[in-house]
Parts: structure tokens; C-alpha cells; sequence
């Protein structure tokens, strides 16, 4: 709990209030000494001793004044401290030197060496430049050609295929991507030059043109260099767009560049397609040699073996001994019939008797020697030289192998048709979606015959405009 200074309560400074403190503690200190207010105190306590219990409690509550009076002390000591702190803090500011305004800015070595170095590097380079291109670099005209390669045959299940292969990889390169590499190769610029002549048309400058014209002396592999800076590219893999631009000092030449370089593509899908159709071909027919060799093959070896054997079909050649066999039995069962009649009328000796019972020993032993030849290789009873199993067995299999080697055939035929048609047909084609269209160049000169009122302007420079 805090407590109120005495200089708060009264109004007046704590100085006389202090003074007023010490005049009341020194007379109380006088009246303790002399005793007389004692005395008096003590012959009026009988009569006022209510009084002074009622007085006794507030007078309990009432901080004591002398330890009030240092409090108020100290604390003037330290305002006082702190006061004269700050005197001497805004006596040693004055006392401080005032430092002077900055001079005015000027030019210095480095800031000369700096604008020296901008004018060198940016701005006389962009001046040469700027004149150049106004003064000895000749207008460009660029053609702007686009074309894919399309396919005859159903995409439906090839786009499944190729919605597939996006997820799994696809390492076979695409027929754009094969036309891609072929525009920007050596024997397009080859063939482009034979056509269009680059050599003359692009050296025809020089010198005057030196920055974009073809020096006169340039090799095949200068001249592909150089392909790359008049012919430019851009190549879509996902839809297999292709479009190419070529820039020429002529509207002219630059047409018939693009319309070279779509005739040489159009020729090489052609070629793709030949050899496409070559190899289908070559394969069918080495297919069906091989399947015709085969059966001739198996025709000829079930030829040696009905030759060998003298047997054309084992199956019919058994078929007929069984039928042999069962005449045989046949003939046994009748001729045991009539012996039994007869042993039933005659004597022992009878000469019927003697023959019915020779006669059922021959077709028994007919009927012995008839089975010997089935599973025997000798060929005194009648056989081939060979068992009827073993016979049997290989007649099956020479027969099998004739009749793959005849579905073999008829296959490699349907093959080789199946190849004739598609070869027959063009399955690929260029499909040109951007004709070679001459167009002007956007660049520091401007276009020749346009602008100015009432003359006419070209189409690709409304193009330009449009877009």
C-alpha cells in the first residue's frame, strides 16, 4: 500500500512541512523531559478515559511522521541527482563541435570511367548495329510453310496405343520426328540447293551484306551452316506439327525454298513408304518360300514312304487284311460246323471225316500266319519288312506334317495378298495445312511497295496486322 506524502495532502511545499514536523517533535521531546503534561494526563485520565480509548485506535493507523519525512527526503535527493544528470548531459551537447554540409556532388575518375564503359559497350554497339541495318543490310522476305504426316490406316486402335505409350515410354521415333532431323540435315540443304541455287542467291551480297549474306567461297558444310540461320524450325512431338520459315532477300526465292523443302519431305515419306512397302513384301515372300519348301518337303518324304512300303494307305491296307481275317474266321466257324455234323453220322475213318478235319487245319494256320503279319518284319509271310504299329506310326505323323505344312502355305498366301494391298495403297502421306505463302520480314527497313497513301498492301502485312 502506498502512502500519500504530506506535501499532497496539505498543498504546501514539503520543505515547510518539514519544518512544521520537527517544531512538533521537538516540543513533544520537551514536555517528555519536564514531566508536566504527564502529570496532567495522568490526573484527568479517570475523568477522560473514554475518550481517549476512542482516540488511541485512529491514532494507530497514522504513519509515523519522521519516517514519512526521510521517504520524501530520499526521494528529492534522487530528483535533485537526476536533475543535475541532465544538465550535464545538455551542457556536453552544447559543448560538442557542429560538422559542416556535405560539398556538392561532382564528376570523378570512376564515374567518367563508368559513362565511358556504358557508351563503348551499349551505346556505340547499338548505334553500329542500328546503322548497319538502315544503311547496308538489305530487306529480308521470309515464307512461312506448315505441314504433319498423315496416315490412311484406322487410328483407333493406334491412338489407344499411343495414349498408352505416353504413360509406359515410347522409344520409336514417329515419322515427324524422322522429317524433323531430315530438314535440318546435309542432303536436304543438297537438295534445296540443286533446286533454288542458296550458293548464288545468298553470295550475290557480299560483300556489301556481310553480316547476313553467304560468303562466294562457301563449302556444302558452310552452306549447312548457313541453313540453319535462313530456315527455322518448329516441331510439335505431341500432335506432329511441323512448320518451317524461310528467309530470302527476295519474296520470290523464299517461296521457292519452302516449296522445295515441302517437295523433298514429301519425296522422302514416299520413300519411307516404298521401303515400308519392300520390306512387307520381301518378308511375305520369304514367308511363303519358306512354307513352300516345307510342304514340299513333307510331300515328298510320305512319297518315299508309300514307296518303300508299296502301301499307298496304311489304314485301307489293314483295313483290308481284317476284312482277310474275318473271312478266315468266317471260314474256320463253317468248316467246324461241318465237321461236327459229320463225326455225328460217320465213323473215325471216314475219309470225309480225314478231309474236313485237313481242311480246318489249313484255315487255321492261314489265320496264324495272316496275324504273324501284323507285328513281323519278315516279309516270307507276306509282310512288308516291316510291324504294322510302327507303320501306322509314321504314316501319322508324315500326314501331319503335310497338313501343317499345307496351313503354312495358305497362310504365307493370305500374307503376301494382305502385303500386295497395302502396298498398293499409299499409307502415309504429307498433309500440308500451311501452303508456302511470301510475306515480308518485321524489321528496321520498311517493307518495299508498302505504306504511303493510296498504294497497295501486301496480304502478309495485313496478316501481321490481324495478329
Amino acid at each position: 500500500m502506498t502512502q500519500t506524502p504530506p506535501s499532497s495532502l496539505t498543498g504546501r511545499p514539503a520543505s515547510e512541512e518539514a519544518t512544521s514536523e520537527e517544531a512538533a517533535a521537538a516540543d513533544t521531546a520537551a514536555s517528555t523531559a519536564t514531566g508536566t503534561p504527564a502529570a496532567s494526563s495522568a490526573a484527568t485520565a479517570s475523568d477522560s478515559a473514554p475518550d481517549a480509548a476512542e482516540a488511541a485506535a485512529p491514532a494507530q493507523r497514522v504513519p509515523d511522521p519522521v519516517k514519512q519525512l526521510k521517504r520524501v527526503r530520499r526521494k528529492a535527493r534522487k530528483a535533485e541527482a537526476a536533475v543535475a544528470e541532465l544538465e550535464a548531459r545538455i551542457a556536453e551537447a552544447e559543448q560538442r563541435p557542429a560538422y559542416p554540409l556535405a560539398r556538392p556532388a561532382s564528376m570523378k575518375k570512376r564515374h567518367w570511367g563508368l559513362v565511358i564503359s556504358f557508351v563503348a559497350l551499349v551505346l556505340a554497339p547499338l548505334l553500329a548495329v542500328m546503322i548497319y541495318l538502315w544503311t547496308f543490310a538489305e530487306d529480308q522476305y521470309a515464307s512461312t510453310a506448315g505441314f504433319t504426316v498423315r496416315s490412311q490406316e484406322s487410328s483407333g486402335a493406334n491412338d489407344l496405343l499411343g495414349g498408352l505409350a505416353q504413360f509406359t515410354g515410347n522409344s520409336s521415333a514417329s515419322d515427324s520426328d524422322i522429317l524433323y532431323e531430315f530438314i535440318q540435315s546435309q542432303e536436304m540443304v543438297a537438295a534445296v540447293d540443286a533446286a533454288v541455287d542458296l550458293q548464288g542467291h545468298y553470295s550475290a551480297l557480299w560483300p556489301r551484306d556481310w553480316a547476313f549474306a553467304l560468303w562466294p567461297e562457301a563449302t556444302i558444310e558452310d552452306l549447312t551452316w548457313y541453313w540453319q540461320r535462313i530456315v527455322g524450325i518448329s516441331f510439335d512431338s505431341g500432335s506432329g506439327l511441323i512448320e518451317v520459315q524461310a528467309l530470302a532477300f527476295d519474296a520470290e526465292t523464299a517461296q521457292a525454298i519452302t516449296k522445295a523443302i515441302v517437295a523433298e519431305s514429301q519425296t522422302r515419306i514416299n520413300a519411307l513408304n516404298e521401303q515400308a512397302r519392300a520390306d512387307a513384301m520381301r518378308y511375305a515372300r520369304a514367308d511363303l518360300d519358306e512354307a513352300l519348301e516345307r510342304l514340299k518337303d513333307a510331300r515328298q518324304s510320305l512319297t518315299s514312304f508309300r514307296t518303300r512300303t508299296r502301301i499307298v494307305d496304311p489304314e485301307a491296307d489293314i483295313q483290308g487284311r481284317m476284312g482277310v481275317m474275318n473271312n478266315l474266321q468266317q471260314q474256320l466257324a463253317e468248316a467246324l460246323i461241318q465237321y461236327d455234323l459229320l463225326r455225328g453220322t460217320v465213323t473215325a475213318a471216314d475219309p470225309r471225316l480225314i478231309k474236313a478235319q485237313q481242311h480246318i487245319d489249313v484255315i487255321r494256320d492261314r489265320i496264324n500266319i495272316e496275324r504273324q503279319t501284323f507285328t513281323s518284319n519278315n516279309t516270307d509271310t507276306g509282310g512288308v519288312g516291316e510291324d504294322y504299329p510302327s507303320l501306322i506310326a509314321e504314316f501319322e505323323r508324315l500326314t501331319v506334317d503335310r497338313e501343317y505344312a499345307e496351313e503354312s502355305y495358305r497362310a504365307a498366301l493370305t500374307a503376301l495378298e494382305v502385303a500386295r494391298d497395302d502396298a498398293a495403297r499409299q499409307s502415309r502421306y504429307l498433309a500440308t495445312y500451311i501452303n508456302p505463302t511470301p510475306r515480308h520480314r518485321a524489321g528496321i527497313s520498311p517493307p518495299r511497295g508498302a505504306g504511303g497513301p493510296g498504294r497497295a498492301v501486301p496480304a502478309a502485312d495485313l496478316v501481321d496486322f490481324w495478329r
